[in-house]
C-alpha cells in the first residue's frame, strides 16, 4: 500500500504513563507527528507494558503477516530499555486510531507501504528509553544513589558496586516516578541488540502451531460460513434454489447478502458441499463482461495517444525527433494475483449490543468503520482482534474490507444467533478477489554519439487503484500515482525525459500489490536500459553508474552487488548475469542474477546477490527474509503468474493454472546489507522489483531480443 504523507506540525513532546495494578507500569509516547522529522509524536496508547514477573510486552499497532514486524518493533524496544531479550514479549494492539495511528498516514491505523518500522523507529525508541529512566529513577531511590551513578543491563539496574534490581521488581515503583520530557536515547556505536543477530520472537510458537491464525479461532456454538459470488464482476443475484444446499448434512442456513449467497453450516466442509448444491441466477446487465483481449485491444488504441504527462524535463519530444540513433520497445504486463498462503476469512460474534471480530487485520480503521455500519453499532462496541496472517501481498488492506464486510453481512442476517467464521477458498481468492492492475508501457529513446541516452520517453497505460475509493483523495491530478510510481521518479540523469500516462477504466477490481506500481515500473524501466546500453555498445553497469552521480545510494547498493557478484567475470558460454537497480519506499536495492540456459530452452536462475540499503538495520536477519522472499515473488511473477479473464469472468482457479514460484525454480540468495546511519526504511517491498529485469537482462544474451511480455514462462525460444 502507498503511504500517505502527514502535515508538518510544531514539535510537542512529553510521555504519559499509566499505572496498572498489579502489573506494573505501561508507557508510551504522546505528541505531534511529522512524517519528516519521526522526533515529534501524535497521540499514542501504551506501548510498553512491564510486569512485577519481570516480563517486558511490546503492543504491535502494525499487522505480522509473516513479515516480522513483532521482532523488529520489539527489538527497538528492547534496544533503548537495556532489556534482556529473552524477557522480551509481544501482543496486538487493538483497534484505536487515536492511540495508535500510523504515523504516516495521519489519523488513520493501517499497515503497508513498507511503513511499520519507519514510522515507529522513533516513536519506540521513546518508549523505550523513557521507561529505562524511570526504572533508574525507581533504583535510586530503593537505594538511596544518585541516578546518574547507576547503569542498566539485560533487564537489570546496576549500581556501583554490583548490587542489582530487576525490572519486574522495580516496575511498580517506576511508575510513579516523573516523567522525562526528553529521554536520553541510545547513540548507534550503543547498539547491542539492534543490527545483531537475534531469534525471531514469533518463531517459538510458529514452529510448534501454537501460534493463533484466523481459521484457529473457535467460538462457542460457531458456526462455519461460506460464500457463492458472483461469476463476473458487477453482476447481482436474480434468483437462488437453495433447497438441495439445505438438504445438506450439517447446513444450517442459507442467506442472501450483498456480495452472494452465503451458507452456513457446522463444518467448513459441509458449508462447501452447500454452496456447491446451490443453483443460482445472476442479473449480469451491470457486469464486466470484456475478455482480456478486448482489454489489451483498448489499452493499446490509448498508448497510441498523448497521454497525461506526469513528468517532464527538457524536450524529449524534440530530441528523439532530432535523432537518428534511437529504440523503441513496448511491455505487456498482466493481471496478477496477491495468491496469499492463507486464504482470506474472519470471525464475526455479535451478542449483547458488542461485535467482536477476530481477523488479520491490516487496516483495522476501514474494517472497523466499515463493520460499524453493516450491523448497525456504533465503532466504540466493535472489538478487532488482530490475528497473525499468512501473508497478505496488499490483498488483507481492502478498501471496503470485503471479506470482513461479508462476515458482518452474515452474521447480522443470522440476527447474531451464532458466531460465523468466514473462510474463503483458494478458488474464492482468485476469482473474486482484487489484482494488481494489468499494464502497457511503451518507451523511446535517444542515444548520443557515445552511447548514452539523451531523451527518454515513458508512456503507462494501466488502472488506478484508488479511484473510487476511501483514498481516491491521494490521487492529486487526472493519473494516479501509483500507476507510474517508479517511472515517474526514475534517477538516472537523462536531460530530455518525459512520462506520460492514460488511466483505463474497468470492472476488474484491482489493488496495491506488494511493491505496487514499482512492481511493473522497475521491470520495464531495467530491461529498456539494459537495450540501451546494448544499443550504445555501453556496459550495462558502467552506463547505470554514469547516470547515478548525484544518487549515491542507488550507486552503492550498485557497486556492491556487482562486486560481490563478480560482474564482469569470465562466464561459460550457457551462463551469464544481469543486473537491475531500484528504489522503492525509500529503500535501494540492487541485484545481480546469474543464470544458466539449457540446449532445449529451459533455464535456472543460479543465484541472486542482493545488496539493499534501509537505513539502519534493526533485524539483518528479518532484512534477509524479506529479501528473498521478495526476489521469490517477484520471480513468480515474471516466470508464471497471470489473471486472465474470459468475458468478465477470471480464468484462473488454484495454483495448477496460475503458477508462483516452485522450489526448483528459487535461486540460491546471497543478500548484503549496506552499513547506514540513517533512519531505518522500509523492507517488505523494496527486494522485489529488481529481481524479474535482473533475470531478463541475463536472459537477453541467449535471446533474439528482450522480454516484453510477462510471465515469460520457464522455457524460452533461444536466438
Amino acid at each position: 500500500m502507498k503511504s500517505l504523507n502527514s502535515t508538518s506540525m510544531d514539535r510537542r513532546q512529553f510521555l504519559k504513563v499509566t499505572s496498572l495494578a498489579g502489573v506494573g507500569f505501561a508507557i508510551g509516547p504522546v505528541g505531534f507527528a511529522n512524517a519528516a522529522d519521526q522526533n515529534k509524536h501524535q497521540s499514542l496508547g501504551n506501548f510498553v507494558r512491564i510486569s512485577k514477573d519481570n516480563l517486558v510486552t511490546v503492543i504491535i499497532k502494525h499487522l505480522d503477516k509473516g513479515q516480522g514486524v513483532t521482532t523488529g518493533l520489539t527489538a527497538i524496544v528492547a534496544e533503548e530499555l537495556d532489556a534482556d531479550w529473552q524477557q522480551m514479549r509481544w501482543e496486538f494492539a487493538p483497534a484505536d486510531a487515536e492511540r495508535y495511528n500510523n504515523l504516516f498516514f495521519g489519523k488513520f491505523q493501517g499497515t503497508g507501504g513498507s511503513t511499520s518500522v519507519a514510522n515507529s523507529w522513533m516513536q519506540l525508541r521513546q518508549a523505550g528509553a523513557a521507561a529505562r529512566a524511570m526504572l533508574v529513577d525507581a533504583a535510586a531511590k530503593v537505594w538511596g544513589e544518585d541516578a546518574a551513578s547507576l547503569r542498566t543491563q539485560a533487564g537489570k539496574v546496576i549500581n556501583a558496586s554490583g548490587k542489582q534490581l530487576s525490572y519486574g521488581e522495580l516496575a511498580e515503583l517506576a511508575g510513579t516516578q516523573p516523567i522525562p520530557a526528553e529521554p536520553v536515547l541510545k547513540t548507534p556505536d550503543q547498539f547491542r541488540i539492534i543490527g545483531q543477530h537475534i531469534p525471531r520472537i514469533d518463531s517459538p510458537e510458529k514452529t510448534t502451531g501454537k501460534a493463533i491464525y484466523t481459521i484457529d479461532v473457535r467460538r462457542p456454538g460457531m458456526l462455519h460460513a461460506v460464500v457463492l459470488h458472483a461469476p463476473k464482476f458487477g453482476a447481482v443475484l436474480k434468483t437462488v434454489d437453495d433447497s438441495a444446499a439445505k438438504k445438506v448434512p450439517g447446513v444450517k442456513a442459507v442467506v442472501r447478502i450483498e456480495r452472494g449467497i452465503a451458507v452456513l453450516a457446522t463444518s467448513h466442509w459441509s458449508a462447501l458441499q452447500g454452496r456447491n448444491a446451490l443453483i443460482a441466477q445472476w442479473d449480469e446487465s451491470q457486469a464486466e463482461t470484456r475478455s482480456s483481449s478486448t482489454l489489451w485491444d483498448e489499452y493499446r488504441a490509448l498508448l497510441a495517444k498523448p497521454g497525461h504527462v506526469v513528468r517532464e524535463d527538457g524536450d524529449a519530444d524534440k530530441a528523439l525527433a532530432n535523432s537518428n540513433n534511437k529504440l523503441s520497445l513496448t511491455f505487456e504486463l498482466p493481471f496478477l494475483a496477491h495468491a496469499t498462503m492463507e486464504p482470506l476469512n474472519c470471525v464475526v460474534e455479535l451478542v449483547d449490543n458488542q461485535c467482536q471480530i477476530w481477523t488479520g487485520s491490516q487496516m483495522p480503521t476501514v474494517d472497523k468503520m466499515v463493520a460499524a455500519q453493516i450491523v448497525g453499532l456504533p465503532p466504540e462496541q466493535l472489538q478487532i482482534h488482530t490475528q497473525l496472517a499468512g501473508g497478505s501481498f496488499g490483498r488483507r488492506a481492502s478498501p471496503n474490507a470485503d471479506y470482513v464486510a461479508e462476515a458482518c453481512m452474515i452474521a447480522k442476517a443470522i440476527n447474531g444467533s451464532a458466531p460465523v467464521s468466514l473462510q474463503w477458498s483458494r478458488e474464492d481468492d482468485m476469482k473474486a478477489g482484487y489484482y494488481r492492475p494489468m499494464a502497457l508501457h511503451q518507451f523511446h529513446a535517444a542515444l548520443d554519439a557515445e552511447g548514452k541516452p539523451v531523451a527518454w520517453h515513458q508512456r503507462v497505460v494501466s488502472q488506478s487503484i484508488m479511484r473510487g475509493t476511501p483514498f481516491e483523495g491521494m490521487v492529486r491530478g487526472p493519473i494516479d500515482p501509483t500507476m507510474v510510481e517508479g517511472g515517474s521518479t526514475l534517477p538516472y540523469a537523462i536531460a530530455n525525459l518525459k512520462v506520460d500516462a492514460h488511466e483505463h477504466k474497468s470492472g476488474i477490481p484491482t489493488l496495491w500489490w506488494r511493491s505496487v506500481g514499482h512492481s511493473h515500473n522497475a521491470y520495464v524501466t531495467e530491461v529498456f536500459m539494459d537495450e540501451v546500453a546494448r544499443l550504445g555498445g555501453q556496459d550495462p553497469l558502467t552506463l547505470r553508474l554514469a547516470l547515478l552521480a548525484n544518487h549515491p545510494r542507488h550507486a552503492g547498493v550498485l557497486k556492491l552487488a556487482a562486486e560481490k557478484a563478480g560482474w564482469g567475470k569470465a562466464l561459460p558460454d550457457n551462463q551469464a548475469m544481469g543486473l537491475a537497480v531500484h528504489e522503492s519506499f525509500n529503500s535501494f536495492v540492487a541485484q545481480v542474477a546469474l543464470v544458466t540456459m539449457h540446449q532445449d530452452g529451459t533455464y535456472k536462475v543460479n543465484k541472486i546477490v542482493c545488496a539493499v540499503d534501509c537505513g539502519i538495520a534493526i533485524t539483518p536477519d528479518v532484512i534477509k527474509a524479506q529479501m528473498e522472499g521478495g526476489i521469490g515473488y517477484g520471480l513468480g511473477a515474471a516466470m508464471g503468474e497471470a489473471i486472465t479473464v474470459k468475458e468478465g469472468a477470471v480464468e484462473q482457479n488454484n495454483f495448477y493454472d496460475y503458477l508462483p514460484m516452485r522450489i526448483q525454480h528459487m535461486p540460491d540468495v546471497e543478500v548484503h546489507i549496506l552499513a547506514s546511519d540513517q533512519a531505518p526504511t522500509g523492507v517488505g517491498e523494496p527486494g522485489l522489483p529488481p529481481a524479474a529485469p535482473a533475470v531478463a537482462n541475463a536472459l537477453r544474451k541467449f535471446l533474439k531480443g528482450p522480454l516484453t511480455k510477462l510471465p515469460f514462462g520457464t522455457k524460452l525460444d533461444l536466438a
